[in-house]
């Protein structure tokens, strides 16, 4: 029997998945809980989107949240987040201070591994950030991206170019205690997944951990966690209800049930398995649906949406962009979006669809979209991010770009593309100025505390929109959770009666209890 490592990704990519990462620390934390209790002792447990996202929608700190996921899951736990390479946790490289301070505040506060990941395959973009995550004295998880490309396209994400990222990586010798392969879209064919496997065990050998991480947007993500398994991987990751699925990660009980009659079995710590805790862990299911009944769970995010196989779009981007655009209004486009978003990849070089390169993707194909509603030229206007992304800003593509949107990019943003502006300078993290004085005198011009973690969430969060990191912590805080509306569910199962002409017989006062909140109630009867 050949134990496979899982990793419950329920709080972290699931959250980012279903509700674009916008959920509040209480609301969750008794799920987290009710796990560390059914065996669990594998957590993603922040990172990626949930930083931003905490401060920007639910106005909390980040670093409570991953102090809070400690406290309750102990101290042996262990508990991941996501790293975007250069980014770290923005969505723009960050000077070389900003990211050694993301993997010292990261540990700080409790966290044991950083998967970290480039949306290039650009291994340049790794090295240094690979460095201080170990350095800090956290395990760094190494990541190589992947995904389905666009019919009639070739050239990149096939076996052969995912085995030539990978020893890049080993070539560059990049600091690592683990790899993993991270198909945000969920759209690498399952048999391109076994062949890949087969080669990067090959290269790595027998004793370090490689793992697979991807979604079930179009319904293949168990097939090609299977397909993985059987190429050599030891170790998943897997979500649970409600928040597995769709465009979350498979489920647990789904994966488990896969496995079943062959040689590999899902390991929960160090010594159990998952078929020896299956009335905890449906408990522990109990549990997380319990404390997130107050949601609202948006429908594309439960459903199989097999556009993305031709339009690689992860779930956690693609659940973030409908709410952006239910919000203003401009949900009914999406599905032409989603179409003319082939187009940006195909002509993009390649990069993988995963953060900020699917926000590339997405705001360039809605932007062009609409374009096209308004009778103009299609790429009218070149977005900063995609623009950026093809004049090499945010690395090395894997392919070279339309020669015809360089130039456009070029003209429009009036910039060289990166190798002519900054010859023989390999990543754009070398030309950054130092991030933490400019986020020091910020704090300072605010009268605000120069904390480490302060620098950090205000070096982060700074664009040319604003700070949010700096509104929070001026106490200017926007609530932007997916709950449902008490008010409204109330009126569903409470429909008004016509009180015309009746007349109060008596009135009586009750406490009522609704969210963690009490209000006295004064209630009167008619005749």
């Amino acid at each position: 029997m050949k134990r496979i490592l899982f990793q419950d990704t329920s709080f972290r990519d699931g959250f980012q998945s279903i509700f674009g990462a916008r959920v509040f620390t209480k609301d969750f934390m008794p799920a987290v809980e009710a796990a560390c209790k059914a065996g669990i002792t594998h957590f993603e447990a922040g990172g990626g989107a949930r930083f931003q996202a905490l401060y920007q929608n639910c106005g909390e700190d980040a670093f409570d949240m991953m102090d809070e996921f400690r406290r309750v899951t102990g101290p042996n736990a262990r508990l991941q987040t996501l790293a975007r390479g250069i980014n770290v946790v923005a969505l723009a490289p960050q000077p070389r201070d900003m990211i050694k301070l993301h993997a010292e505040m990261f540990k700080k506060h409790g966290m044991t591994r950083i998967r970290n990941f480039d949306a290039l395959n650009d291994v340049n973009n790794l090295i240094y950030s690979g460095k201080c995550i170990t350095e800090a004295g956290l395990e760094h998880e190494v990541v190589v991206t992947m995904m389905e490309l666009p019919p009639g396209c070739t050239g990149a994400h096939d076996p052969e170019f995912y085995e030539r990222i990978l020893r890049n990586i080993l070539d560059a010798g990049i600091p690592y205690a683990s790899v993993c392969f991270k198909d945000a879209s969920g759209t690498t064919n399952p048999r391109k997944v076994y062949e890949t496997f087969k080669r990067a065990r090959k290269l790595l050998g027998d004793n370090v951990e490689l793992r697979i991480h991807s979604h079930d947007t179009c319904g293949t993500g168990v097939s090609q966690y299977v397909a993985a398994i059987e190429g050599g991987a030891d170790g998943v990751d897997l979500a649970r209800k409600p928040l597995s699925g769709g465009t979350s990660q498979p489920d647990l009980f789904s994966m488990f049930h896969a496995l079943k009659g062959t040689d590999f079995k899902l390991a929960l710590g160090e010594d159990g398995i998952v078929d020896d805790h299956i009335k905890e862990l449906m408990e522990a299911n109990n549990v997380a649906v319990e404390c997130l009944k107050d949601y609202n769970f948006p429908p594309e995010a439960r459903q199989i949406t097999t556009d993305v196989i031709f339009s690689p779009m992860p779930g956690g981007a693609l659940t973030a962009n409908t709410l952006m655009m239910r919000e203003t209004k401009t949900f009914h486009l999406y599905d032409q979006v989603i179409a003319n978003m082939s187009e940006c990849v195909s002509r993009g070089g390649f990069a993988s669809s995963v953060t900020p390169v699917s926000q590339f993707y997405f705001q360039q194909a809605f932007v062009n979209t609409v374009n096209k509603s308004k009778g103009l030229d299609t790429w009218a206007k070149m977005t900063e991010g995609y623009g950026k992304m093809l004049l090499g800003y945010q690395g090395k593509t894997p392919c070279e770009p339309d020669p015809e949107l360089v130039k456009i990019a070029a003209e429009q943003l009036q910039l060289k593309p990166f190798t002519e502006a900054h010859p023989g300078i390999q990543c754009a993290e070398e030309i950054l100025e130092p991030g933490v004085p400019a986020a020091k005198k910020l704090l300072e011009e605010n009268g605000l505390p120069t904390t480490d973690e302060n620098i950090f969430i205000v070096g982060c969060l700074q664009t040319k929109g604003g700070n949010k990191g700096l509104d929070f912590l001026l106490g200017k805080r926007v609530i932007g959770v997916p709950k449902k509306n008490p008010e409204e569910e109330a009126k569903k199962v409470a429909p008004q009666v016509n009180t015309a002409g009746m007349a109060v017989a008596g009135t009586n006062t009750y406490r009522v209890a609704l969210n963690g909140q009490s209000w006295d109630v004064q209630v009167s009867s008619l005749k």
